[in-house]
């Protein structure tokens, strides 16, 4: 058979020689979710947004739930298993009391999410009780701890696979905050020791233990009493931990939100200073590309994935071909035979390290240079100690000598240049000096001769005003999805999940009417456009063609009594464009959907 050059070079999704497939694997998570299923965590209560009271454990699956849908979207490539603890029926491997790992048929207890999983695990709380059951697994008489089985089932389920190409984390849903506080010294000092020691092993093998506190509403979680040892806080990790923790379902979920969407490492680089000197750098992406997933095929009976085999069979004979195919490539009246290592090694062009070839001056960096989006490289002493104080020392020479670093990085894509620029060191809040890391980046300038308007004194005065009043708290970017995607998605999961109706999807990047209209934010705006406009900032908002068209809006709004209608419900009987003259005439905001628009003018209607 002979040499296909774009079979045999062409990069496919599944290709472990690849260097999608490596980045994919590099950012691959394997998460075991660890709840209480306590009787505290069913008798413990908090009021949700319509004022239920809604017991911690359904807090803690709502949270999972929604996890695990947004799982299957966005990183369809990580692997799940669900652990409850200090449950009345065991079902693990070791055979452990009072910890029950849930899985469904014909799944591994950790493997990708499927359709199937989040159906059976929505409705986990209606059969919990029954067939699972509830009851404290830690126990002074018999020694038993539950905590310190259920660290030890899923750190075994963590095994799988390498912490060198998978983060391994578990998250722990718990409102317990002593639990062998009610035990004699001696017993409550011998199973902290040993949990303790459970939860350091975890950790040595690169496991990550993340908490999840349920707090009461009349009782802070204490998290210095046994856990602040559990997952390893101390000094300002401590007393920056408890203020992000949320007290209702919503701020659950937005902090499992955000501590799954963790800043994670786009690929791990061997930086290969010179000949025997090497350091570990781990790379983040700035900004990644979305790529389609790969295509599966299924059985039209089973719904089950197929499996390909492909077979071989002899022109001549019509036989099946036993022996591994080889590929031939005809030279000089001869055919060269490869084998399959062979043509795996014809496809690096380089080992994949980044090997640095030397130093040029940053004039020589022009803005053109830059072909692909920058990448962050922070060094890691997890494989070879001692890279960051050599990662350091070059950075920091590197900025005193107005120099950047020519480097070589290849694999199995084509060769390429990279530069790395080091940047400079940058005060932080609290006074201390942070190095930032290599950026694999190029600055743009501005246009040269261009003098920028200056605001006054007072103007920088009430735009600070606003800007403090208008503060968002503890703000991420995961907060805000795109509204027209969640409805994709949430067409998506009617399908998977034979759901008849669709799931209620909320734009999330519509501003706060309600926090708008404190009357806090309304002077701080009203002074902020006194200071730009003066006098006449009515005026200068409302003026010209703008006024007459909205003078002209009024008028169509004056066809309506439209105090009657809000009086008798009859808003919704008008059409958008309607609704909009009566708000464009009151100078009300435009935006949002046809139920927004009402309540909107039912407000306006009863003042």
């Amino acid at each position: 058979m002979e040499l296909d050059p774009e079979d045999v070079f062409r990069d496919e999704d599944e290709d472990p020689e690849s260097q999608f497939f490596q980045e994919k694997e590099a950012s691959k998570e394997f998460v075991v979710y660890l709840i209480d299923s306590s009787p505290k965590m069913f008798s413990s209560t908090c009021p949700s947004e319509d004022e239920k009271q809604e017991s911690h454990f359904h807090i803690a699956v709502s949270c999972i739930a929604q996890s695990l849908k947004s799982h299957i979207i966005n990183r369809s490539n990580d692997e799940i298993a669900i652990c409850f603890f200090n449950t009345r029926e065991k079902k693990n491997l070791q055979d452990l009391n009072g910890v029950y790992v849930f899985n469904v048929p014909q799944r591994e207890c950790i493997d990708r999410p499927t359709a199937r999983l989040i159906k059976d695990f929505d409705l986990i709380e209606e059969s919990f009780i029954k067939d699972i059951g509830s009851q404290n697994g830690i126990v002074s008489d018999s020694r038993e701890n539950s905590l310190y089985s259920a660290l030890w089932v899923a750190q075994a389920l963590l095994r799988k696979g390498s912490s060198k190409t998978a983060d391994k984390r578990i998250f722990l849903f718990t409102n317990e905050d002593d639990p062998f506080g009610s035990m004699r010294i001696s017993v409550k000092e011998d199973m902290t020791r040993t949990t303790l020691q459970r939860a350091k092993d975890a950790q040595d093998l690169g496991i990550s233990i993340e908490l999840l506190p349920l707090i009461h509403h009349d009782k802070q979680f204490d998290i210095s009493l046994f856990y602040k040892d559990l997952i390893g806080l101390n000094g300002d990790e401590l007393t920056e931990f408890m203020p992000s923790v949320g007290q209702k379902l919503e701020d659950m979920k937005d902090q499992l939100k955000k501590r799954v969407l963790a800043k994670r490492i786009a690929k791990r680089i061997t930086f290969m200073i010179c000949d025997g000197v090497s350091i570990e750098l781990n790379g983040y992406a700035l900004l990644r590309p979305a790529t389609p997933g790969t295509i599966t095929w299924l059985d039209s009976t089973t719904n089950l994935p197929i499996k390909v085999e492909r077979s071989y069979v002899c022109a001549d004979t019509g036989a099946i071909m036993q022996e591994p195919i080889q590929r031939i490539q005809p030279y000089m009246n001869r055919d060269v035979m490869f084998t399959a290592v062979e043509l795996s090694e014809l496809k690096k062009i380089s080992t994949g390290h980044l090997r640095l070839l030397g130093f040029k001056p940053l004039s020589c960096l022009k803005d053109y240079h830059n072909m692909k989006p920058s990448t962050f490289l922070y060094p890691s002493d997890k494989e070879v100690i001692g890279s960051t104080r050599a990662f350091i020392g070059l950075h920091r020479s590197m900025i005193q000598l107005g120099r950047f670093a020519v480097a070589f990085y290849g694999g199995t894509t084509p060769p390429r240049l990279v530069a790395l620029v080091a940047q400079d060191e940058i005060e932080s809040d609290g006074g201390q000096m942070k190095e930032k890391p290599f950026l694999k980046r190029y600055l743009l300038h501005s246009k040269p001769g261009v003098a920028a308007p200056r605001a006054s004194e007072d103007q920088l005065k009430k735009a600070s005003a606003l800007m403090r009043r208008l503060e968002l708290k503890d703000f991420s970017v995961c907060q805000f999805a795109n509204p027209a995607l969640q409805r994709h998605y949430a067409m998506l999961q009617a399908i998977a999940l034979d759901e008849n109706e669709l799931g209620e999807t909320r734009d999330e990047t519509l501003p706060d009417e309600g926090g708008m209209n404190r009357p806090g934010v309304v002077k701080a705006i009203e002074e902020f456009k006194e200071s730009i406009y003066g006098d006449d900032s009515e005026e200068e908002s409302d003026s010209g063609a703008k006024e007459k068209s909205r003078k002209r809006k009024a008028a169509d709004a004056g066809d309506y009594d439209f105090v009657e209608l809000a009086k008798t419900g009859k808003l919704k009987d008008l059409t958008v464009v309607e609704l909009k003259t009566y708000l464009t005439a009151n100078n009300l905001p435009l935006s949002g959907k046809k139920d927004a628009l009402i309540n909107r003018i039912l407000a306006h209607v009863s003042k």
